[in-house]
């Protein structure tokens, strides 16, 4: 197969690929040339004050000028000393010439330093009242979730009025003067009581003394995981001081007897 003579060198062709590139991605972009572009280039230097490479202002610019066009442009530039080169490497960075940039007058420099030192007191005071209205609302909206619906309303009030209901109910025959138990059912529930008080001492006793029988070799901690392995449960402090109460007192003979007497 013959070469063809129409081949560019390898170095033109990459220089034809990266314009078709920026062109595919680019449609809407118009490419700009000669004094437009170096302009272009210029203006965006300008603007954003700060070291570029040839590659990033290309592609910053949308691919408005060319990278092979963008580098020879910054070249330029320089030479006309409108913007300074730096080498590292081998890559080069171009900044804007800070001696063409305007400075700003001292006078006008404290006056804007004073306005955003405004600015910014009244940012910080917008900020404090923002968070104290914040809070105030966290709590408001705090108050409102805990106060209780139209609906939860009316259901306590069915449910309150059923209660007095139901205690007034209860008061009736109190109101009325009705005895609620007579003196033969109060005797029966005091014999009753002693009846089965007395056997529940008894059987208390009983076990007492079972359980110190099994117990007495037992180091506490075991005896303690035998009365919980057995489910045992022993009197607290609540029946301790039930014991101690009137209720387990025994009252003297003479207060029986005239109670009784009082009964009858």
């Amino acid at each position: 197969m013959e070469p063809s003579h129409n081949l560019l060198p390898l170095w033109q062709c990459n220089g034809h690929l990266d314009e078709m590139a920026s062109k595919a991605k680019n449609p809407d972009v118009k490419v700009l040339k000669g004094q437009e572009a170096e302009d272009a280039i210029l203006q965006y230097m300008k603007k954003m004050n700060r070291p570029f490479g040839a590659v990033d202002i290309s592609a910053n610019l949308k691919g408005a000028v060319p990278k092979a066009a963008t580098a020879k442009i910054l070249v330029a530039l320089a030479e006309k000393g409108q913007i300074v080169q730096k080498t590292y490497g081998k890559t080069n960075f171009y900044v804007i010439n800070q001696a063409h940039v305007d400075t700003v007058p001292e006078e006008e420099l404290a006056v804007l330093e004073a306005e955003c030192k405004a600015v910014e007191e009244e940012n910080m005071a917008l900020a404090a009242q923002v968070k104290q209205l914040s809070a105030g609302g966290h709590r408001q909206l705090a108050k409102v979730r805990c106060t209780p619906t139209d609906d939860e309303l009316r259901a306590q009030l069915v449910e309150a009025e059923e209660t007095v209901r139901r205690l007034q109910e209860s008061l009736a025959p109190l109101r009325s003067g009705k005895p609620l138990i007579s003196n033969e059912d109060m005797a029966q529930i005091d014999a009753d009581w002693e009846k089965w008080r007395a056997e529940w001492v008894r059987r208390r006793k009983v076990f007492m003394s079972f359980w110190q029988l099994v117990t007495d070799a037992m180091p506490p901690q075991d005896a303690t995981a035998l009365a919980e392995d057995l489910g045992i449960e022993f009197d607290g402090s609540e029946h301790a001081a039930l014991e101690r109460g009137p209720l387990c007192t025994p009252l003297p003979r003479s207060n029986k007897t005239s109670l009784k007497r009082k009964r009858e």
